[in-house]
């Protein structure tokens, strides 16, 4: 284990500082300074190493925590990244973007603060890239075998590259122009650098991956044509179809989608001209949502030049500390502040939009109440009506499932309740070959499921090809997180 006196000597987390505020709304980049060594060599020496480590459970990747904290603690980033890279193809994304479920689930977070496990991992990989650990692993013989993967987010990548690694011929088909999904178009620049990105691409690229962008599956080669020239395939598509506000006046020009709005700012952030972007510059800007996508349309909207920015959330304001009725080692549904909330703007809880306000046909602001939650759901409390101004209103209120017409209605795929695609325990659809990772068969997620799924329907895919497969499989298509 790491210093077995490690958390008796060493009581608090302490985390990387951010970048001035004023400092960091004059650009893109990350948040984070750059990180200290010696600091994270001490949060690694808080790990127990415990008998039974939660961390592993909430983390459906199931990584090896406590042997790689062990390996920071002393030094050792080649042992580090090895671990950290058995069970996880992007620690990079994962330590900059993933909500941490393991920390709400690790031992020492009973009776003090949680080991910093996310920034251990992130630390990590960083130095591996940096003394060149992080190589090419291209498969020592071919199996003749084509595998299609149809998105590039972390789902589509992870089964990619597992596959190619597998010796099978792997081409990454993408909508967008730049491979990445969500990556790439969904999280702000300030979150994560597209640089991060287009790295691992490049060593995806050096083991044999392929990647064909700009080409819309559906409507630019049919879902025929995809069986036909494909041996398997894995819908790695997303949940891209979002949640909407059907209130009266939700027609008026300035209501916008979140993920019509993020995706134009990050094209802008590395250089690319968007014509008629929707910005916030000058703008009483409204964010429909408290998730984090909500919280990235708060720092893009202030990076813009935002007038105000107002978060509404329906929900009423968490707790700080971890609630009763959600016991470690769930994931507890706490008060919790993004770089974006420190940045500015105003956060409101437990409040509805009755209506959308306009004139000529543009929004002007936002009537609103205060909601009770009663046993009938929201009811409003009366007296408490009132307008915010708004010009832009962003709505960040979640997806409701993947897109279904185009190639999931092209190849008679089956829908489960909740309108995701259903798969067997192989996490093939009803389609024989034809196989689904991801948000498009779970429902909105993170990206630690994402990865996970898709390093599972590898697993499954390879196990079709060939007859059998040594590829890991983390997780079930039925698993689910820690929660109450």
């Amino acid at each position: 284990m790491a210093d077995p006196h490690g958390f008796l000597k060493h009581r608090e987390r302490e985390l990387p500082a951010r970048r001035p505020v004023p400092v960091r709304l004059m650009d893109w980049k990350e948040v984070y300074e750059n990180r200290d060594l010696d600091q994270l060599r001490r949060q690694a020496s808080r790990c127990m190493d415990c008998g039974i480590p939660f961390c592993h459970s909430g983390c459906p990747l199931g990584n090896l925590i406590p042997e790689w904290n062990d390996l920071a603690w002393r030094g050792d980033w080649r042992e580090a990244i090895e671990r950290l890279h058995a069970t996880n193809n992007f620690p990079e994304f994962t330590g900059r973007l993933c909500p941490a479920p393991c920390e709400t689930a690790c031992v020492l977070g009973i009776n003090q603060p949680a080991v910093t496990i996310k920034e251990i991992e992130v630390s990590t990989i960083e130095v591996a890239f940096g003394f060149g650990g992080v190589q090419p692993q291209p498969p020592d013989r071919l199996t003749g075998k084509t595998v299609g993967v149809i998105g590039s987010g972390p789902a589509g990548l992870a089964a990619a590259q597992q596959l190619t690694r597998a010796g099978h011929t792997v081409a990454v088909i993408e909508r967008a122009d730049r491979a990445g999904g969500l990556l790439r178009y969904g999280i702000p620049e300030f979150k994560m650098e597209k640089s991060v990105v287009d790295r691992r691409l490049a060593q995806m690229t050096a083991e044999g991956t392929r990647f064909r962008t700009g080409v819309d599956v559906g409507v630019d080669i049919t879902g025929d044509e995809l069986r036909a020239r494909y041996d398997a395939i894995v819908l790695a598509i997303g949940s891209t179809r979002p949640r909407d506000l059907p209130v009266p006046g939700r027609e008026l020009d300035g209501i916008v989608q979140a993920m019509d709005y993020l995706p134009q700012a990050n094209r802008v952030a590395v250089g690319d001209e968007v014509t008629g972007q929707i910005t916030a510059e000058g703008k009483d800007v409204v964010v429909i949502g408290g998730g984090d996508t909500g919280a990235d349309c708060i720092g893009t909207a202030l990076r813009q030049g935002a007038r105000s920015v107002t978060s509404l959330e329906i929900m009423p304001r968490p707790s700080e500390d971890r609630p009763e009725t959600q016991p470690w080692p769930t994931y507890p549904m706490i008060y919790r502040v993004a770089s974006a909330h420190e940045e500015g703007g105003e956060r409101e809880y437990a409040v509805s939009t009755s209506e959308i306000l306009g004139e000529d046909g543009r929004v002007t602001g936002l009537r609103v109440t205060e909601v009770r939650r009663t046993e009938g759901g929201f009811e409003p409390a009366e007296g408490t009506e009132r307008v915010i101004p708004a010009q832009l209103v962003l709505l960040a209120m979640g997806f409701v499932g993947p897109e279904t017409d185009g190639v999931v209605e092209q190849l008679g795929l089956e829908l489960d309740e909740r309108g995701n695609i259903r798969r067997d325990r192989s996490y093939m659809t009803n389609v024989p070959g034809v196989f689904v990772a991801g948000d498009a068969g779970r429902g909105q997620s993170l990206i630690v499921w994402a990865i996970a799924e898709g390093r599972s329907a590898a697993q499954g895919v390879d196990a079709w090809l060939t007859g059998s497969s040594a590829l890991p499989r983390p997780v079930n298509p039925t698993d689910r997180p820690l929660v109450v």
